[in-house]
């Protein structure tokens, strides 16, 4: 058997691989022989049929079989004998037909792990954000809690105006595509602009009730049928009533209705409190990020495409779980599995790079997980509950996988919290980090 192995990158190699004619013809021999013993052909006992009428009635079913086998058997003792190790299945082409008296030679494509060379990784420069409290965000929180506990009221008379909610009989028609066509009573509606079709809170608005109303519409570049994108629609609307929100008044007494709070100064200063903790973490978060960038930018590297196949499918299926509690779905997004592959390939990558590298940072550093930090880790996730503490004690004890799992990632964490104590870190005004991104 010769082997020929061809770099295509650091991390994908040529395979090709030639099979001698002897080998290929006892490999077919001993096809033909096997599917003799089994075929059953009219006028001839099983296994008795004629060795020429079964070469000539089975040739199909040689060549997938002696295909199959020749790669098995040869394939991976080539990827053993030069020392690679795929991380995926190979992908196999350039394969011919089996022909007895003839050579069998084929390529593979395997992808292999990079060659990582962890060189700079103390004295990173990063920028972490300055954290700023908000009182204007506390108080548009609160502002959304009022919108939330708001009652609507019945408009008896007046007209339409932005930000009531209205009930309506229409139908809708897109000239010429019948299959467009859509109706409704008793539709309630809220009118703001910029949220609804383009074109249809501009129509609703100065209605008054009993009207009828013809409002043409655009059909926006997200839509099912991407043909109809930007053409325009016909909605005939009969306002039958208006309605108002009427907003709870801001006092003690609403602030009592969400937990805690004995007044409104007490939830305003409970909310800055939150909202400091929750902006404390973001920041945290995205500066471990940027450290990880810097270190890619440092140690830059290939990584196979399997990977980062493997890691977008992985956000994937982690952003259709969110949707689907928040009742969305990708579609409704304006995506679909593969726009969102796309969009999102470049940041899978640099994911898989980061994890790379810190794994081989743990490794360079000899970074471990003591008993403390798994306790530590434990006591966390029990929040407080001591018969849960002991459940999760037990858990992680008998489940060899999810304890590994464990301590994989606080050794990530460990890495990461290494790479920040020895970065060059500089606080900044978000504003500057804002206009880096956009740069």
């Amino acid at each position: 058997m010769q082997v020929q192995v061809e770099e295509i990158s650091a991390v994908k190699r040529k395979v090709s691989v030639e099979v001698p004619a002897e080998r290929v013809n006892a490999e077919i021999d001993k096809a033909f022989a096997g599917i003799q013993k089994k075929a059953t052909l009219s006028g001839f006992r099983k296994g008795k049929a004629p060795l020429p009428m079964i070469k000539k009635l089975y040739r199909g079913a040689m060549q997938d079989e002696v295909m199959r086998r020749l790669y098995e058997q040869t394939l991976f003792t080539a990827l053993d004998e030069h020392k690679l190790e795929p991380v995926d299945a190979p992908m196999i082409q350039d394969m011919p037909q089996v022909e007895e008296g003839t050579p069998f030679k084929y390529a593979a494509l395997v992808e292999i792990m990079p060659q990582i060379l962890l060189n700079e990784y103390k004295g990173l420069i990063v920028k972490k954000e300055r954290y700023t409290a908000n009182p204007e965000a506390v108080e548009a929180e609160i502002e959304r809690m009022r919108e939330n506990m708001a009652q609507l009221a019945p408009v008896d008379d007046g007209v339409v105006e932005n930000g009531q909610t209205v009930s309506v009989d229409y139908s809708f028609k897109v000239a010429g595509h019948p299959e467009e066509d859509s109706s409704g009573q008793d539709t309630q509606v809220e009118v703001e602009t910029g949220r609804l079709l383009p074109g249809l809170a501009e129509g609703l608005l100065g209605m008054r009730i009993g009207e009828t109303k013809e409002i043409a519409v655009t059909l926006p570049e997200g839509h099912a049928n991407a043909a109809l994108a930007g053409q325009q629609g016909i909605f005939t609307v009969t306002l039958k009533e208006i309605k108002k929100k009427e907003l709870p008044e801001l006092n003690d007494e609403f602030a009592q209705q969400f937990g805690d709070f004995e007044t409104l100064a007490d939830m305003r200063v409970k909310l800055a409190e939150m909202r400091e903790q929750q902006e404390l973490e973001r920041i945290n978060t995205e500066l471990k990020v940027r450290v990880i960038d810097a270190l890619i930018a440092k140690n830059p590297l290939d990584v196979p495409d399997s990977m980062v196949r493997r890691q977008v499918e992985f956000m994937l299926e982690n952003m259709k779980q969110r949707l689907q509690s928040q009742r969305l779905s990708l579609e409704m997004m304006g995506l679909d599995e593969e726009s969102f592959k796309a969009r999102y390939w470049a940041e899978a990558t640099q994911k898989v790079k980061g994890g790379l590298l810190v794994m081989a940072l743990v490794e360079k550093e000899a970074i471990a997980v003591a008993d403390e930090d798994l306790e530590a880790r434990y006591t966390k996730i029990a929040a407080g509950n001591e018969d849960m503490l002991g459940r999760i004690r037990e858990f992680y004890a008998g489940q060899a996988n999810a304890r590994n799992s464990l301590l994989a990632e606080l050794k990530e964490e460990k890495a990461i919290a290494f790479l920040l104590e020895q970065a060059q870190v500089s606080d900044v005004d978000a504003a500057e980090l804002a206009q880096e991104t956009a740069a």
